[in-house]
């Protein structure tokens, strides 16, 4: 029987409570206790997300959908239960509007193959934003080079803010999509994503909401969004790698083609003809990593246990004492709006100095607190800030106060050997 991961301890937000469901957190590097800041390129996953997917694979193994067995139809179970999760917890209307995928860039890669093929056609626009992760450019600009359309940019303030103005000038007859990040993984720029869809929408055009940043930190809901599609990763919100969701409102999904071939997204397969299968089995083609869905959905009741809103307020709290401390270092520059109430969220990118980020995260490695150092797959952003790269701490819903003073001292400490 599959263990229930709803613990009671969780119905209150109790941080060292919290940091016990975390193994990996006691750990040491280099002979000094894990910091690990990092969460914005991949979380820790609680004791119950992986012992969901050590106890599905010995106690419940076998191909979904297809088997007559007593484990097949179990581990089917579990798969739908788990669409039915998501479902829940992104607020969609229906469970054929959530797409299993590998992850957030599959995701996007899906909707640009599937809505271009339908719906791009030579001298069409795809809008998308100046703070783009490269998961949501690169995929539209492959669709754009093989259609003949064009991609237009929303450009940015200097505060790293979107210029909405500009965006509502660049909407056109010839827009056919817009595609948009909620949160900067650079900046922490929480993106004013409801009116960007209800300025779309005035013109009958679709928006995709990139949701790889903002669904681990704070509630989403796609009603109250009202966008056509959202994507999102497993691994980010404490679940397994390979694993991600495309949410699409049924009535766009009807009208894309499949975005590939073979078993589970057929009904009826001949030499002569092939008929599809219905939503969202449509976009699903061959065996699902339907351990990975079930240890998502797992992952997704530990945050729910806790609470969406407590984790916000919990990491708000935290981004906010990170900037004002780490604004009273010598030669600190932090990217990226003000650290406000819904302005700014889990991210903090900076640059110390003439201290290459490279060699900054490097000397904090050493001394156990794990930072990520680059451009963050976010090139044309860097460019824009007349950068090479930043350090960046982003935070999780087990990190505290004093892993944010040993980043200070950290950081102190590498100042001054420079």
């Amino acid at each position: 029987m599959l263990k229930n991961c709803k613990k009671e301890k969780a119905c209150m937000y109790n941080i060292d409570n919290v940091r016990e469901d975390f193994p990996i957190l006691i750990r040491q590097v280099y002979g000094r206790p894990l910091v690990y800041l990092d969460n914005g390129a991949t979380t820790q996953k609680p004791r119950c997300v992986v012992e969901a997917m050590v106890d599905e694979y010995y106690n419940v193994n076998a191909n979904v959908h297809r088997g007559v067995h007593f484990l097949s139809q179990q581990a089917t179970e579990l798969h739908e239960q788990s669409r039915e999760t998501v479902r829940r917890f992104i607020g969609a209307r229906s469970a054929s509007e959530v797409l299993f995928t590998r992850g957030t860039t599959e995701s996007i890669n899906l909707l640009a193959f599937s809505f271009g093929e339908a719906f791009l056609r030579e001298g069409d626009e795809v809008v998308v934003s100046a703070m783009e992760h490269h998961s949501n450019i690169v995929p539209w600009q492959m669709v754009c080079e093989r259609k003949g359309a064009r991609l237009r940019v929303i450009p940015m303030t200097d505060a790293g803010t979107l210029c909405m103005d500009a965006y509502r000038q660049l909407l056109s007859e010839r827009t056919r999509i817009v595609c948009c990040t909620h949160v900067s993984n650079v900046l922490g720029t929480v993106n004013p994503v409801e009116e960007v869809v209800r300025e779309a929408h005035r013109h009958g055009i679709p928006v995709l909401i990139d949701g790889a940043q903002s669904t681990p930190h704070f509630p989403v809901d796609m009603q109250q969004l009202d966008c056509d599609f959202f994507a999102f990763s497993g691994h980010k919100i404490y679940g397994p790698t390979g694993i991600g969701v495309l949410y699409g409102k049924e009535e766009w999904l009807e009208k894309l083609p499949p975005y590939q071939g073979g078993g589970e997204m057929i009904k009826n397969v001949s030499f002569e003809r092939t008929t599809y299968n219905e939503l969202p089995y449509k976009f699903e083609a061959g065996t699902p990593d339907y351990v990975a869905s079930h240890a998502l959905a797992v992952a997704l009741d530990y945050v729910s246990a806790l609470g969406m809103e407590n984790i916000y307020q919990h990491e708000q709290a935290l981004t906010r004492y990170a900037m004002e401390q780490l604004q009273q270092l010598e030669g600190m520059r932090i990217f990226g709006p003000p650290a406000a109430e819904g302005q700014h969220d889990a991210v903090v990118s900076f640059l110390v100095g003439n201290i290459h980020h490279l060699d900054m995260g490097t000397l904090l490695d050493r001394l156990g607190i794990a930072v990520r150092t680059g451009h963050h797959c976010a090139e044309p952003l860097m460019h824009r800030l007349g950068i090479e790269g930043t350090v960046r701490a982003s935070f999780g819903l087990y990190n505290t106060k004093d892993e944010v003073d040993a980043l200070v001292a950290g950081i102190e400490r590498v100042r001054k050997m420079f």
